[in-house]
């Protein structure tokens, strides 16, 4: 059993979910995987179950609803806590996140002493995205740019879903407490973690956009995290 868990959530990411996997094994540290599937009606889960046969530090739990991103990870969160894991990392099944950075981004957290770790895009404003349209960019930069003003937090890329967290900050977040879904629930996570005075560092990492299935990009989610974003703010969200 490795000290580390990463979690990746899925729904219908079967063209990706094999590959995934193997890259994450394939790393020069040991890492354990969790795939958090929301009953794809892709079959992604029974590709996960294959794969168990193969390796022993795969391991798997099926929601039965799609109820978002903010979820899963957190059903992720409270099973990685059950187990010990010392390192948590959220992990995205589509390749945009290269695997290759999961070693600097646990090295940020076990060696270099933050609390929690940035996959950033963003850092110093120097933009690391590949294959995104203009308008994906616009959006999805500026609403890191938004959040930081309308918070105060000083990270670069607040909206960043590859992310390292170490078993204590997960600890004393209150889960339960968590209120948004979507795309702002990574906000809310480093909000919280900052508030509380968690050390945090920024890895520079490239984001590329995903070649095989679909993006679980919607307005619904957007707009969660636009208005989301004033919400924290006004109930100043710090536990």
């Amino acid at each position: 059993m490795s000290n580390t868990l990463v979690i990746i959530p899925t729904y219908n990411e079967i063209e990706n979910i094999e590959a995934i996997i193997k890259a994450v094994f394939s790393q020069e540290k040991q890492f354990d995987i969790l795939v958090v599937d929301d009953s794809s009606p892709d079959g992604t889960s029974d590709i996960v179950k294959q794969l168990q046969h193969e390796f022993s530090n795969l391991f798997l739990e099926v929601r039965k609803e799609k109820t978002g991103l903010g979820a899963a990870y957190i059903h992720g969160f409270k099973w990685a806590l059950k187990k010990e894991y010392d390192y948590i990392i959220e992990m995205d099944a589509d390749f945009s996140h290269n695997p290759k950075d999961l070693i600097s981004l646990y090295n940020a957290c076990a060696v270099e002493g933050a609390d929690f770790s940035i996959g950033s895009r963003y850092l110093n404003n120097k933009i690391n995205v590949v294959n995104w349209d203009f308008k994906r960019l616009f959006l999805s930069y500026f609403a890191s740019k938004y959040v930081r003003i309308i918070t105060k937090i000083p990270i670069f890329d607040t909206t960043a879903g590859f992310v390292c967290y170490k078993r204590n900050l997960l600890k004393n977040i209150e889960l339960d407490n968590i209120k948004f879904v979507g795309y702002a629930f990574q906000i809310e996570m480093k909000f919280k973690a900052w508030k509380q005075n968690f050390k945090y560092k920024e890895v520079s990492v490239i984001f590329t956009d995903r070649k095989k299935g679909t993006s679980k990009m919607s307005g619904s989610i957007i707009s969660e995290a636009v208005f989301g974003v004033i919400k924290m703010r006004l109930q100043r969200i710090s536990k």
